[in-house]
């Protein structure tokens, strides 16, 4: 398979095309994949409203019914519900990994036990956050395909 990037001007719109013979189950997934890196979500920052690209986001935390969005090295607040959010992020490459936490598995650096069947998650901006067992078994299943 030959890829290409071709530049543009920047007055013209991004696109992305794909050659192929048939749209198999491989194509299927890398559209799938574009698709799960589009959009943005709503945070607040210092009384501004921010609109925060979802592939920017690390994890999404609740801490006393308010929702903390953290992004590489700056946080915001959304008056959001977590399982809001996992409902628009499921099919993004997010996860949820705790009661409060929900994650870009595309941010995990690496992972590793910990006590008492948790997991220990290391970001690619160098946070960790704990995976509880109750949701090890589901991100095992979603870090495979």
């Amino acid at each position: 398979m030959d890829i290409r990037i071709v530049s543009i001007g920047a007055e013209k719109q991004e696109y992305i095309e794909i050659g192929c013979h048939k749209a198999d189950e491989n194509i299927n997934e890398i559209v799938s994949f574009i698709k799960s890196r589009q959009g943005a979500v709503e945070g607040t920052k210092d009384d501004r409203q921010y609109q925060l690209p979802v592939v920017d986001i690390f994890y999404i935390e609740s801490v006393d019914d308010r929702a903390f969005i953290y992004l590489e090295k700056d946080c915001y607040e959304s008056r959001k519900k977590l399982y809001e959010f996992e409902e628009v992020l499921a099919s993004r490459r997010f996860a949820r990994i705790s009661k409060a936490v929900i994650i870009n598995l595309m941010k995990i650096l690496s992972i590793s036990p910990a006590h008492n069947g948790r997991f220990l998650c290391r970001l690619t901006n160098a946070e960790e956050v704990i995976i509880s067992r109750k949701y090890v078994p589901d991100i095992k299943e979603k870090l495979k395909g």
